[in-house]
């Protein structure tokens, strides 16, 4: 992600979207039976109760059976009744890169209402976790310079040294990570388990995933929540420049109409301009964890991914104009401070080669397919068509990209404010699955849903309804009284900056 993170991991804060939306003080212990043959008893990070662990061996290459084999690794978190329902929940994570089992303590409580009744079962996607993991080099240690965090030119070079380390693994044939095989994988953990069915719960790039299970093996699938749709032809640089485009246009858009807001930054837009036209410049920034003073070029395209981190949070993007105002007037605390407010933490980690491994195969074509994106982020864009330039690519199918109608209910959630997956893809996405898709969009939510009560609820109701037509007709009522957070103003800090 363009904050003191990678310029290109656009997605490293749904992950920690997830993780913040609830308390990590794990779930309440429950009695559950021993592990089942095949797999172990375990204990995971944030969850209190046991869970079972397991792992299965499958092929590198699905063309190549006999060839080079990877172990893909997952943990069940077993219904506390002794009168489970047969359809366990299938949990797939953002990213793409993020481990589900890492999320587990977070995922737990997400889905809290189904562990009564329901496992929960989580899969570390091959190339992330213990699953043949593509990690590069532990760059994100809090404290590293911002000179370093915002150098994209150093960024690209790492990049590549790490894809060469990779390609040396044994599991190292970067084709072999795309989402068709991922799918594949989980398909062979479902049969592993005996269930019959399943029900799939994808956030941001796990939609993409849960929209191809349902592809590839539709008999197998009861009900699909979709939070923070995806879709396969997303050409996701590209739509992240014009979605963050969008959604900071919006903010803007909203302080000028804004009785409170326009009264305390009546120059804001102009601030904005101001600030952008003088890059690139040297400025001395303050590190938003060290405290240490940083000499350094900031670039045009470092500044708007300071600007784009915050917007995944209404909450936190209801500080920016402040801190806007105040980086106009040379104090950039605030900004900095907002911009790595979501980062951090074990449980937020990204494996680099898994997702350039999607990314340059899966996304890439529909990006270069189209002309350059314009704007004030439209450099996320191009820093992806450099950095996957040398990058592995595996040809898919068209099949892939194509959204069929849906054989099954599938509830699809999307945040009004959601700079990286607004509601136009939900839209979209709904369109194309037909009758048995609802579209939900959450009245100022921004980028992932379930961290909202409401919505937990009513995802528990659409899974759990009997009938198809009693889950798409659950009440959605709640996510359309939800206000904008009204403008931060930190204490002593009224008015507009100097």
């Amino acid at each position: 992600m363009p904050t003191r993170r990678r310029a290109w991991r656009p997605w490293r804060h749904r992950a920690v979207a997830v993780a913040s939306a609830v308390l990590l003080g794990g779930v309440p212990a429950g009695v559950a039976s021993a592990a089942p043959p095949g797999l172990q008893d375990c204990r995971l990070r944030g969850v209190e109760a046991p869970a079972w662990c397991g792992e299965l061996a499958r092929p590198l290459a699905a063309d190549d059976p006999a060839g080079a084999t990877i172990s893909v690794h997952f943990a069940v978190l077993p219904a506390l009744s002794r009168r489970r329902e047969p359809d366990p929940v299938f949990f797939f994570a953002g990213g793409p890169g993020q481990s589900a089992i890492d999320l587990a303590g977070a995922v737990a409580q997400l889905l809290a209402r189904f562990s009564n009744r329901r496992d929960i079962v989580l899969i570390d996607q091959r190339g992330t976790g213990r699953s043949a993991p593509l990690t590069c080099e532990d760059d994100d240690a809090p404290t590293r310079p911002l000179r370093e965090s915002l150098d994209d030119a150093r960024a690209l070079r790492a990049l590549a040294r790490c894809r060469e380390q990779l390609q040396a693994l044994p599991h190292g044939d970067l084709r072999r990570y795309t989402t068709i095989d991922a799918v594949q994988d989980a398909e062979a953990v479902r049969r592993a388990l005996g269930a019959e069915r399943v029900n799939l719960v994808g956030v941001s790039y796990g939609t993409r995933v849960a929209l191809d299970y349902l592809r590839q093996a539709p008999q197998a699938v009861r009900r699909v929540v979709l939070d923070g749709v995806a879709p396969p032809d997303m050409a996701l640089p590209l739509s992240f420049a014009r979605d963050a485009t969008t959604a900071f246009e919006a903010l803007l858009a909203w302080c000028e109409g804004d009785t409170a807001c326009r009264q305390r930054q009546p120059r804001l837009r102009a601030q904005w301009q101001a600030l952008l036209a003088v890059l690139p410049r040297e400025v001395t920034l303050p590190h938003p964890v060290s405290g240490r003073e940083e000499r350094l070029t900031l670039t045009r395209e470092a500044l708007a991914g300071l600007v784009r981190a915050p917007l995944y949070s209404p909450l936190l993007s209801s500080a920016l104009p402040q801190a806007i105002a105040q980086a106009a007037g040379g104090r950039w605390e605030a900004l900095l401070g907002l911009a790595a407010a979501l980062g951090g933490g074990r449980s937020a980690g990204i494996a680099q080669g898994q997702h350039f491994a999607v990314v340059c195969s899966e996304d890439l074509p529909g990006v270069q397919a189209q002309p350059p994106s314009h704007g004030d982020f439209a450099g996320l864009a191009a820093r992806y068509r450099e950095a996957c330039a040398g990058w592995p690519r595996a040809r898919l199918p068209s099949a892939f990209y194509r959204i069929g109608a849906a054989p099954v209910p599938v509830l699809l959630l999307s945040g009004a404010l959601d700079p990286v997956t607004p509601p136009h893809h939900g839209e979209r996405v709904a369109a194309r699955l037909g009758a048995r898709a609802r579209h939900v969009v959450v009245a100022a939510g921004g980028h992932g849903q379930l961290g909202l009560p409401c919505v937990r609820e009513m995802v528990h109701r659409f899974v759990d309804a009997e009938g198809e037509a009693a889950a798409l007709a659950v009440d959605a009522g709640c996510v359309q009284r939800r206000p904008r957070p009204p403008t931060f103003v930190a204490p002593g800090a009224e008015g507009d900056a100097p």
